[in-house]
Parts: structure tokens; sequence; C-alpha cells
């Protein structure tokens, strides 16, 4: 018995097949198995059957959730994807655009230079769109007593 592991060691004898190196590797392979059962000790087991639970937990949650799971079908679609794609983009680079930019100072003449700056009427139709759409859909829902 090997004192380190506890391990069961005993000799293995050639067959003259090669079979003596591959039951080598299963009572290495055993020992390790051994060591790691010794290596979880019971925190790190309660901690991991917690996280399990938790992460179970909120996959149920959720696939029982209709609006978020009929969301995740529309996000699969190529087109919802492009534009989930532009957003991710237009958001890194418009956080990069203001951490390099001086504080807004406000008024209306400020307000006239951002309308004049190229981009501005195609963002602001954008969020006409979107709010347009959100609108005529949440509306829409609870007609139906969705």
């Amino acid at each position: 018995m090997n004192t380190q592991t506890g391990a069961v060691e005993r000799d293995v004898g050639t067959d003259g097949n090669g079979n003596d190196e591959e039951l080598s590797k299963l009572v290495e392979m055993g020992q390790l198995v051994m060591a790691a059962q010794d290596a979880l000790a019971d925190p790190i087991v309660s901690r991991l059957a917690g996280t399990l639970n938790e992460g179970m937990a909120l996959v149920d949650r959720i696939t029982r959730n209709k609006a978020l799971m009929g969301l995740l079908q529309e996000l699969e679609r190529p087109e919802s994807q492009a534009l989930l794609k532009g957003l991710s983009a237009a958001l890194r680079e418009t956080g990069r655009a203001l951490s390099a930019s001086e504080k807004a100072k406000g008024g209306l003449g400020a307000l006239v230079r951002v309308a004049r700056e190229p981009g501005a009427e195609e963002g602001l139709r954008i969020l006409a769109l979107v709010g347009e759409h959100l609108s005529a859909n949440v509306r829409g829902d609870r007609r139906q007593g969705k």
C-alpha cells in the first residue's frame, strides 16, 4: 500500500502481449482519481453543489419566461444578429468618444451644434422607429391580454 495516497499497489507482470503498459496506465489513472477525490474537500464540494443548484434555478426561470424565450428566439435571426453587432460596435465607439470629449456645456446653441453633426438625424430616426414599434407592440400586447 502506498502511504502517500492510500492506494493499493501490486506488481504487474508481463504477459508478452504488451498489456503490462496498459495495466500500469490503468493503475496510474486509479491513483489520479483517488488523489482528486482526496483533494475535493467538503467546502469545495458544497460550493460546487451550490453553484450548480443556482445555475439550474436560473435556467429554470429563464425557460419559464415566455417573453424572454421569445426574445432569445428573435435574436437567432440573422437580421437581429446584424443589428446586435452594430449596436455593440456603436456602444464601444460611443464609450470611446465620450471619454475623449469634454463634458457637455448645455444650452440651446450646443444642442443646435449637436443637431448639425453627421449622424444626428439618423440617430434620432432610429430612436423614433424603436419608440414607435415598442409602443405599438406594448399597446397591442395589452389589448390582447398578454
